[in-house]
């Protein structure tokens, strides 16, 4: 059989692109920075969390444009650039705005993009590596790129899937699905077997985007690891514990393998808070996972009813601000006491916020135990906004600890990720 011509291939993905816009589509809550502008425009985030179709539906607002999909192995030993621009000039008749997908699965593809910013053409690449993504930007894209980051659905676009006004009620219930089933767009809008279609998105990631690409010989510890910490959300891990959990053979090669998981959008580190950098670096982290669907895909040994599926929501919606330069989060602990508070929210050089997450606290010794964590890390952080996350208790409270008071403000979950998601 004929190897297929670059045109035929770019001819495929066209009417690929077409079907796309034929398909439902719920808008997303960001907007591209200066569509129009000069800067080259940069999407990451997960894989299949709707990058493509984000930027073709803002793309479509503008004009026409040229497509290429680069996560298509056919197109992997491509090395004339100039072929594809030709192809593409021929099937959308020379388009100004280019859509180039998945573009870290190319060598040197920072180059031919800055080339064709300088050419007049106005470009969006989207990526699903960070950190290959970001080494290049730095290096060759400087000052003429602007950054947006697409997660899976927020819960406000979870919403937006019911198509109609809902009650607080329907609004609860709603949030109790999205603790367990994630955000990723497809499974949801096509109504497809969410579990199946996580699972293997999980094992694309993994062997495509990891042991693939970083030529992994040992893929039994990065398996490990994996299954180790999607058991483990919302806990605390050092490297020490990682390498003897895993069948990685030091705590380099585990420091490694997390690197790539979270470059590769799975997880996300969370520092413990010190003034001190020092003291940042060398304490325990927490790890999140970028999808609660995603994490109980496997099946692991996870207890799907967890407050730290409730937290790990809340970790996703404050990473995504963090991502976006608006914040840096941390937890807190006490080393003396051993009290904790699951995020500090810091804006610049100012304690914004404390936030615990506590989804019952019906038992007056659980809601003692979050509410002194909060007040003990207000003394020592000078942070007077205090959040208590919880199911569906809402209100103001004064409260008093030994000599200290403060005001505590009582959010049920599904409200405050309405408004900051």
């Amino acid at each position: 059989m004929n190897k297929p011509s670059l045109h035929d291939i770019l001819l495929l993905q066209q009417r690929e692109l077409e079907r796309l816009h034929q398909e439902p589509y719920v808008e997303r809550g960001l907007d591209l920075h200066k569509l129009g502008g000069n800067l080259i425009q940069v999407i990451i985030g997960p894989r299949r969390a709707g990058k493509s179709f984000f930027s073709a539906h803002a793309l479509r607002k503008v004009g026409s444009f040229g497509y290429v999909n680069f996560d298509d192995e056919r197109l992997l030993d491509v090395v004339d650039y100039d072929e594809i621009l030709n192809c593409l000039d021929t099937l959308y008749g020379r388009p100004k705005h280019l859509l180039l997908d998945e573009i870290q699965n190319v060598n040197r593809w920072e180059l031919w993009v800055n080339r064709l910013q300088r050419q007049g053409r106005q470009v969006i690449v989207t990526g699903s590596n960070s950190n290959l993504l970001s080494q290049e930007l730095a290096t060759h894209l400087t000052g003429r790129h602007a950054q947006t980051v697409l997660f899976p659905f927020s819960f406000p676009e979870r919403l937006k899937l019911m198509n109609r006004d809902l009650t607080q009620a329907e609004r609860r219930e709603v949030l109790a699905q999205y603790v367990e089933e994630g955000g990723f767009p497809e499974p949801l809008v096509r109504n497809l077997n969410r579990r199946e279609y996580l699972s293997s998105l999980l094992d694309s990631v993994i062997y495509k985007d990891i042991v693939k690409r970083f030529k992994i010989r040992a893929i039994q510890g990065l398996e490990d690891l994996v299954s180790y910490l999607m058991t483990n959300i919302a806990q605390e891990y050092s490297f020490r514990t990682l390498t003897g959990v895993t069948r990685c053979r030091s705590s380099h090669t585990a420091e490694k393998y997390l690197r790539y998981l979270e470059g590769a959008f799975v997880f996300f580190s969370v520092k413990r808070f010190s003034w001190k950098v020092r003291e940042q670096v060398a304490s325990n982290k927490k790890i999140y996972c970028v999808d609660n669907g995603l994490a109980l895909s496997k099946a692991f040994r996870f207890n799907s009813n967890s407050g730290r599926l409730y937290e790990n929501l809340v970790a996703i919606a404050l990473h995504k601000r963090e991502l976006n330069r608006q914040a840096e989060i941390f937890f807190w602990k006490c080393s003396q006491t051993q009290q904790e508070v699951d995020f500090v929210v810091k804006e610049g050089l100012k304690i914004r916020s404390l936030i615990q997450v506590c989804v019952d606290i019906r038992d007056p010794r659980t809601e003692a135990r979050e509410v002194r964590g909060l007040i003990n890390a207000s003394k020592e952080l000078k942070c007077d906004d205090l959040i208590l996350l919880t199911r569906d208790v809402e209100k103001v409270a004064p409260t008093d600890w030994f000599g200290t008071r403060r005001k505590i403000r009582y959010i049920p979950l599904w409200k405050w990720l309405s408004s900051v998601t």
